[in-house]
């Protein structure tokens, strides 16, 4: 039986590193324990952990470690898949799902080049994962190297093998998340929005939860929408002003700046990436300031503080 993926809050999570650019084992426990409560899994390995910036062994390493220290009762999705070879994917997959993840989320653009069709992604999806076995699977349209987004015609023949759990979509379109959940109606296959200004909207179209960048400031305010936007909908409404809102520090440098929250809520995480070389400057810390200044109002204001 393959595990159950829950519904909800997964945030893509960050991965934090020494001032001499080492994985901070004692960082990444940390944050691990601050996703307790305020989320209903993880999303690990992944573009917001620099996965690409990563040796094989640095992203089986730190996948280990996730699973063996993520909170009782929390879903590991993750993915680490960044080879270009059909065979490497495969190889490289195998050790990753051996250490015990509960979705092997899988890249859209490595199944296909720009400019390939779908048929091609397909092929090549069918050639990995008739290879595979042991775990559920994901799909991830990350924008990293370039953006490929799935049709739902597409998602649809995904869903159809009854092997994927997961999808983070990146659209950032409603009436397109409500055509792929048309598209995967009566499968296991849920979907995660990672966009969050339209994050209620698709909650109410049916979709499973939120896994996006600005879970990385306040996945709780996300888990809040995602448990009581039926309940609630004018609170709901009113998250969903805020976290649209707020997102608009994903355009300030990232994961920068969610490296300095989260050093703002005692982690003790550095600000050193690998992605970026960049020092944010007094206006955008203050910015992040703020926003958390604003959470903390929002988290009083529906009681979860």
């Amino acid at each position: 039986m393959l595990k159950t993926i829950n519904n909800g809050v997964y945030p893509t999570m960050v991965t934090p590193f020494t001032a001499d650019n080492k994985i901070d084992y004692d960082a990444v426990e940390r944050l691990l324990n601050w996703y307790a409560g305020k989320a209903d899994g993880i999303f690990a390995v992944c573009q917001s952990s620099e996965m690409f910036f990563m040796s094989f062994d640095e992203r089986l390493e730190l996948m280990k470690f996730v699973v063996e220290h993520a909170p009782k009762g929390m879903s590991v999705v993750a993915s680490g898949h960044t080879a270009d070879s059909l065979d490497d994917q495969i190889e490289q997959a195998k050790a990753f799902i051996g250490t015990g993840i509960d979705a092997y989320v899988f890249i859209a653009n490595r199944f296909a080049k720009a400019g390939e069709g779908d048929s091609v992604f397909l092929r090549n999806a069918d050639c990995v994962t008739s290879r595979l076995s042991g775990v559920a699977f994901g799909v991830y349209e990350c924008p990293y190297p370039y953006k490929r987004l799935l049709s739902s015609e597409t998602l649809g023949e995904l869903a159809k093998s009854g092997r994927f759990a997961f999808l983070k979509d990146t659209c950032c379109d409603p009436e397109i998340i409500r055509r792929k959940l048309a598209a995967v109606n009566g499968t296991g296959l849920k979907i995660f929005n990672a966009n969050s200004s339209s994050i209620l909207e698709s909650l109410q179209d049916g979709a499973a939860g939120f896994s996006g960048v600005m879970a990385n400031f306040h996945p709780e305010l996300y888990r809040w929408l995602c448990q009581n936007f039926q309940k609630e909908p004018e609170k709901a409404r009113h998250v969903q002003d805020f976290v649209g809102m707020a997102s608009m520090a994903e355009l300030q440098i990232y994961p920068v700046n969610a490296k300095y929250h989260l050093s703002l809520e005692g982690l003790g995480i550095t600000t050193v990436t690998r992605s970026k070389e960049y020092a944010m400057t007094g206006n955008q810390r203050r910015e992040i300031e703020q926003m958390r200044g604003m959470t903390a109002l929002l988290k009083q204001y529906l009681g979860l503080e």
